[in-house]
C-alpha cells in the first residue's frame, strides 16, 4: 500500500507523545509529513530516523497544510 504523505501539524491529546527533531517528547509536532493509514497516523519529523505511529484516538488535531 503507497501512503499518500501530506504536509502539516499533527497535535495529541494529553498523555500521548512523540519525538520531535531534538530528540524530546511533546504533544505537537509542527510543519512534519504524515500519512493516515487505517486507525493510525504515520508521522515523519525532520531530524527523527524513523517513522513514528500513533493511533487514531492519540491524535487531538491535524492541520494540512495546502
Amino acid at each position: 500500500m503507497n501512503r499518500e504523505w501530506r504536509t502539516g501539524s499533527v497535535e495529541l491529546v494529553d498523555g500521548y507523545t512523540v519525538i520531535d527533531g531534538k530528540g524530546l517528547r511533546v504533544g505537537r509536532v509542527e510543519s512534519i509529513r504524515f500519512a493516515i493509514e487505517g486507525g493510525f497516523v504515520n508521522i515523519e519529523v525532520p531530524g527523527v530516523e524513523h517513522v513514528q505511529i500513533v493511533s487514531a484516538p492519540a491524535v487531538r488535531l491535524i492541520t494540512c497544510e495546502r
